[in-house]
């Protein structure tokens, strides 16, 4: 019995250790730097995701960007998921969860990258395909709308984080599965996001937030401060 929970310890830590460290790979500092040939969290929001980058080194690396961020997300919940189902025989579904989790904090808090990373979006979306691919659909759907009717990126995020819940509950019930614990992760998911984005909610109150078609200085921080 012993062996047997060590074994489940060590695979727990095991999924968790690997999502984190997948996660903490920035691939907007990666693409950043091979773009603009520095460090992208000097530019624009100064913030290591998706948007600064297509805001400060176009398009092409903006797509690099969202692939492996997505990317990182779904592969953390396909680990988590093989290992809890065939290593330690108990719900893929938790190792899908803990794996999303722990993937989400590495890209927010990236041990390669002095721990300032990005908002977790398109992580959380990524992760979020592979384990509800309908909510996930509907809530897109959302985005889309919102997003490219006012043109800005923050509130098309944080309306599908708010809506992400809500639809995860009905989808659940529609489907015939137990909406508590899906929707309960699906909160936690919410919650992220959304705290992630309380700088970008304070600027969107204030009328102060950016639609993606106009762009800040790229200017560094550090000129900017000296300036």
């Amino acid at each position: 019995m012993a062996v047997f929970e060590l074994k489940n310890c060590l695979g727990i830590a095991g999924v968790m250790l690997f999502s984190y460290l997948l996660g903490s790979i920035s691939f907007a500092v990666l693409v950043g730097k091979l773009f603009l040939k520095d460090d992208v969290r000097k530019y624009g929001s100064h913030n290591a995701g998706m948007t600064n980058v297509l805001r400060t080194a176009g398009k092409k690396a903006a797509v690099l960007t969202a692939v492996g961020d997505l990317g990182k997300g779904m592969l953390s919940v396909v680990v988590g998921r093989l290992v809890f189902a065939h290593i330690l025989h108990v719900e893929p579904m938790y190792g899908a969860y803990l794996a999303a989790y722990c993937a989400i904090l590495g890209h927010i808090f990236p041990i390669y990258f002095h721990f300032k990373g990005g908002k977790g979006v398109l992580t959380s979306a990524g992760a979020a395909v592979l384990i509800d691919p309908v909510s996930v659909a509907i809530t897109a759907l959302i985005f889309a709308a919102v997003t490219f009717t006012s043109k800005i990126v923050s509130l098309g995020s944080v309306v599908m984080a708010i809506c992400y819940p809500v639809v995860t509950y009905f989808v659940s019930l529609a489907f015939g599965r137990d909406p508590v614990p899906l929707t309960v992760c699906a909160v936690i998911f919410a919650a992220i996001i959304i705290f992630m984005h309380r700088s970008n909610i304070g600027r969107l109150i204030r009328g102060e937030e950016l639609g993606f078609g106009k762009k800040k200085k790229r200017e560094p921080a550090d000129e900017q401060k000296r300036s």
